[in-house]
C-alpha cells in the first residue's frame, strides 16, 4: 500500500507541480496516508480456518453416545411409524429400535408398526397416533441424504419442527428418529453395526415415555393399538372398532 502512495506522490508531483504548491500536495497526500491508516487499523484480519479432522473423535458425531440407565418397559406401548424412502437404510434402524426396545422388556405385542411414503409424512401420522391415545411414545424413522438442490434443507426443517411440535402438543413423548446426512457413507454408519442409532432412539422413547408416566400417572389402558381402535356408532350405539392400523 504505502509503494503504491509513493507512485502516486511522485504522479501528483510531476503532473501537479505546475498549477499547485508542493506544500500542498504534500499536505493532500499526508491526509490521504492517515485516513487509509485509520481504515486498516479496523479492517478485519484475514481468518484462517484448519480443515476438520474426520477422525477426530470431537467431531465425529456418528461415534457420539448417550448413557442410559437400566429401563423396565414392561407396561409401556411404543408406536413406530416409519418411511418407505430409503427402505434398506431404515429396515437397519427399525431393527435397532426393536432390539432395544426388547432389552427394556417392551414386548412384540406393544409395538405397534405403521409405514408412511416419505419424511415429510411423519408429523402428520404422528399426530394421528399420538392422539389416538393408544401409544406411549412415537418414534419417527427415516434417511434423509443431500442432493443437488434446496429439498434437503427444506425437508429436514419441516420434518424436524413438525415432530417436535406433535410431542409438545400432544403430551405424548415424540423421538425423532430421522438421519439427516450429506452422502450414503454417514447413513451406513448411523445405521448399522455397534453404532445403530435406532437403538439409542428406542431406549429414549421408553425413557420419556416412563417420565411421561411419572408427570401424568397411567392415563392409557386401551385394548387395541393403532389408528383403528377409536369408538365407532353403530346404529346408534357405540362400540369399539376391532381394526389396527389406518381402518
Amino acid at each position: 500500500i504505502s509503494s503504491h502512495f509513493s507512485n502516486c506522490f511522485i504522479s501528483i508531483q510531476h503532473s501537479e507541480s505546475s498549477i499547485m504548491p508542493s506544500h500542498r500536495i504534500t499536505s493532500i497526500l499526508t491526509i490521504c496516508l492517515m485516513c487509509l491508516t485509520t481504515v486498516t487499523a479496523f479492517a478485519p484480519l484475514p481468518v484462517f480456518t484448519t480443515p476438520r479432522n474426520p477422525t477426530s473423535s470431537s467431531l465425529n458425531g456418528a461415534e457420539s453416545e448417550v448413557d442410559f440407565a437400566p429401563l423396565d418397559g414392561t407396561t409401556i406401548r411404543v408406536g413406530i411409524i416409519r418411511t418407505r424412502w430409503n427402505k434398506p437404510h431404515v429396515d437397519n434402524l427399525v431393527s435397532g429400535i426393536r432390539t432395544a426396545l426388547g432389552s427394556c422388556n417392551v414386548t412384540t405385542t406393544n409395538i405397534f408398526e405403521t409405514e408412511v411414503p416419505g419424511a415429510y409424512e411423519l408429523p402428520y401420522a404422528a399426530r394421528l397416533l399420538a392422539l389416538s391415545k393408544t401409544v406411549d411414545a412415537v418414534i419417527c424413522v427415516g434417511v434423509l441424504i443431500k442432493g443437488e438442490t434446496m429439498h434437503f434443507e427444506y425437508i429436514c426443517e419441516a420434518v424436524s419442527g413438525g415432530i417436535m411440535n406433535v410431542g409438545l402438543q400432544t403430551s405424548i413423548p415424540t423421538v425423532f428418529g430421522v438421519l439427516t446426512c450429506l452422502d450414503e457413507e454417514q447413513v451406513v454408519k448411523r445405521s448399522t453395526g455397534t453404532n445403530n442409532h435406532g437403538e439409542s432412539w428406542g431406549k429414549t422413547a421408553v425413557e420419556m415415555a416412563l417420565l411421561r408416566r411419572d408427570a401424568f400417572g397411567d392415563m392409557m389402558k386401551p385394548q387395541k393399538m393403532g389408528f383403528g381402535v377409536a369408538e365407532v356408532l353403530d346404529g346408534g350405539k357405540k362400540k369399539k372398532s376391532e381394526g389396527i392400523g389406518f381402518f
